[in-house]
């Protein structure tokens, strides 16, 4: 019986050991570098040859001078890139999107609406995480992601204010892009 006892011990200590090991390896795990954001082209499809490829970079690029203080999202039209800045000014997340046929003038803008979806957008693609910021032209300029994480280009003829990105930026852009958040769009 004093055999079954101490077998008994051994095994609560070898689970005792295990679980410290994992506890300080989770927190030395915790205290190392955390990834950055990186701007990358969403998955293939069919049409996406026609846009060019984002670079890549290691951490979020500096916001542009020009577009505001406090918590935003700021968007230039000639980089065609997203910048999700916290409140101490600081980019938070840095990706490349792809616009539609109709883009937003420069300036400040809120975010009125949000779509969960999916829905189907005036393209005819299956969009989600939709953000609407402004209207020009006849079309709701939003921010969006392709369920299937394609960027087609914009059709032909079709008025189109999506602005559309990979899906993990697309969430990360609802998750942050709340009702009444600021969103500058610059040159």
């Amino acid at each position: 019986m004093r055999a079954v006892s101490a077998a008994k011990v051994w095994v609560t200590g070898l689970t005792v050991g295990a679980i410290a090991a994992v506890v300080v390896l989770a927190v030395q795990a915790d205290k190392g570098p955390k990834p950055h954001a990186v701007a990358a082209r969403p998955s293939a499809s069919a049409s996406a040859g026609a846009h060019p490829t984002p670079t890549k970079s290691k951490a979020p690029s500096a916001v542009p001078d020009g577009s505001g203080t406090g918590r935003r999202i700021v968007y230039s039209l000639g980089r065609k890139t997203v910048w999700l800045v916290d409140a101490s000014d600081a980019a938070r997340r840095t990706f490349a999107v792809w616009p539609g046929t109709v883009s937003p003038d420069p300036g400040t803008y809120t975010v009125g609406a949000r779509t969960e979806g999916p829905i189907t957008g005036s393209d005819g693609v299956k969009i989600e995480n939709i953000v609407y910021f402004s209207t020009k032209s006849g079309a709701n300029i939003a921010f969006s992601n392709a369920v299937d994480g394609a960027s087609p280009p914009p059709v032909s003829g079709v008025t189109t204010g999506g602005i559309r990105m990979r899906v993990a930026d697309g969430t990360a852009l609802w998750t942050f892009g709340s009702t009444g958040t600021k969103v500058t769009v610059v040159k």
